[in-house]
């Protein structure tokens, strides 16, 4: 085989010139990544007065940031970032390229692997470096990514080991942001922008943006509910329970699907990833898909009738039982001990 780059980009994705959490989050696994596999890291910002972000990453163990910075490309548009991106990938062929499963970066991603012919996958939970050997060949230091399959009955290990590149995408959440432990020198390489025909193709004429009102991610306690409620009106005991211990309340794909909780408020592989210090499960299966948006909470209750549920095998405490009976002597047992 021929000798394989050992860089890891991290595209940082910006909007109004504030940074996602998620590109930090990516850096943060980025370092471990590259620290695995004897490589470097580097961040790909594209935007306008970029300078401050580009700093900024060097917290996260960047060994290099490579900025292209213009007024043209303040906002996101299709056309102009795919196609430098596609110029950088196909330049300087990193090992890995790492995007979050933002909507900006479930269009640019599938974009630049397909350009570059490179690996994808969508939707990772975990990503780690290895060696292995497949089809009698060995491949040193390759990415494994890790993600649901098949509806959550299996996790799957994806690789793609005939491609030079390989990219994947992560949620919020998934990955823990941790500033470095050392700090490297400050390196910004900047690129200039050459626009291009194409680049106009697709201009901005408004743009109306709502933020969420909706933190689930800094909520130390989360009340979340599954389809195991039976209807909404059983549904309320999950606000009322919140409620009285102040925490948040959250809902499994089931339930959102049932109309039980907006989507805004679901946990899981396709809605929010959560790490509070209390989580509270009720009426929850546990499948894998919901099991990957709340495994790292610090302590774990599930509540639930089936005593085989999946639920149970990640919690700390269960309790098998029916949930309208079991919350309100939860909620009566918390305020007699208020008194």
């Amino acid at each position: 085989m021929n000798k394989l780059s050992n860089e890891v980009w991290v595209f940082i994705e910006q909007r109004g010139g504030k940074p996602a959490d998620v590109s930090f989050e990516l850096l943060s696994k980025g370092h471990k990544l590259a620290l695995n596999m004897g490589g470097v890291l580097k961040a790909i910002i594209i935007g306008s007065a970029m300078t401050e972000v580009a700093k900024e990453t060097f917290k996260y163990g960047v060994n290099e940031a490579i900025v292209i910075d213009h007024p043209e490309l303040a906002s996101y548009r299709t056309m102009p970032y795919s196609r430098i991106m596609n110029e950088l990938v196909n330049e300087s062929k990193p090992r890995i390229v790492l995007f979050g499963a933002t909507i900006t970066g479930r269009d640019l991603a599938p974009r630049v692997a397909s350009n570059t012919k490179s690996g994808l996958t969508a939707d990772c939970t975990d990503l780690r470096i290895d060696s292995i050997k497949y089809l009698g060949k060995d491949y040193k230091d390759l990415l494994l990514q890790i993600r649901p399959a098949f509806g959550g009955n299996i996790i799957a290990t994806i690789i793609t080991p005939d491609n030079p590149t390989q990219i994947a995408t992560v949620r919020e959440g998934v990955m823990e942001k941790q500033l470095s432990s050392s700090v490297n020198e400050i390196k910004i390489t900047k690129i200039p922008y050459k626009p291009d025909a194409t680049d106009e193709l697709v201009r901005i004429v408004e743009q109306h943006r709502e933020e969420s009102k909706i933190n689930l991610k800094a909520a130390p306690i989360i009340v979340s509910g599954g389809y195991g409620l039976g209807t909404k009106e059983n549904f309320k005991l999950i606000y009322e329970l919140a409620h009285t211990i102040g925490g948040e309340v959250a809902g499994s794909r089931a339930a959102v699907d049932a109309g039980f909780i907006p989507p805004e408020r679901q946990v899981g592989q396709t809605g929010v990833t959560v790490r509070p210090k209390l989580y509270i499960a009720i009426g929850i299966s546990g499948a894998i898909q919901h099991r990957a948006g709340m495994q790292d909470a610090n302590k774990i209750i599930a509540i639930n009738s089936d005593p085989d549920a999946p639920i149970f095998g990640v919690s700390h405490y269960g309790i098998v039982g029916d949930a309208a009976e079991v919350i309100p002597n939860f909620i009566e047992a918390y305020k007699q001990k208020l008194k």
